[in-house]
């Protein structure tokens, strides 16, 4: 189902959705909420994909298969920092990205 017949309505709602995850990873003192924003960002490149791949694309499986592509990799993604932020917080009791730092150490 299309929203809109137009690629650009699309790309702003991507870029929106970039300009907020990465607003929020850089904005973010929880590990969690750095999670989520990446979650936008991701979500941004899947959505510009599809726009390109319903308006541009000769082959119509080729913009589907990249997102799920990224759909796959945003799921590993979110497996993997959950349990290094529950390693963290049972470290540390604490879910500070600043506690990271002293992890190097």
């Amino acid at each position: 189902m299309i929203i809109s017949d137009n690629l650009n309505t699309y790309l702003i709602i991507a870029a929106l959705l970039l300009v907020i995850g990465l607003y929020g990873m850089i904005q973010h003192r929880s590990l969690i909420g750095m999670l989520i924003s990446s979650e936008f960002v991701l979500n941004g490149a899947a959505l510009n994909f599809m726009a390109f791949n319903t308006f541009t694309a000769p082959n119509p499986a080729v913009g589907q298969i990249y997102t799920l592509c990224i759909m796959a990799l945003a799921a590993a993604e979110a497996a993997i920092a959950v349990s290094i932020i529950i390693v963290v917080y049972r470290r540390f009791h604490n879910e500070d990205p600043a506690i990271i730092q002293d992890m190097k150490y």
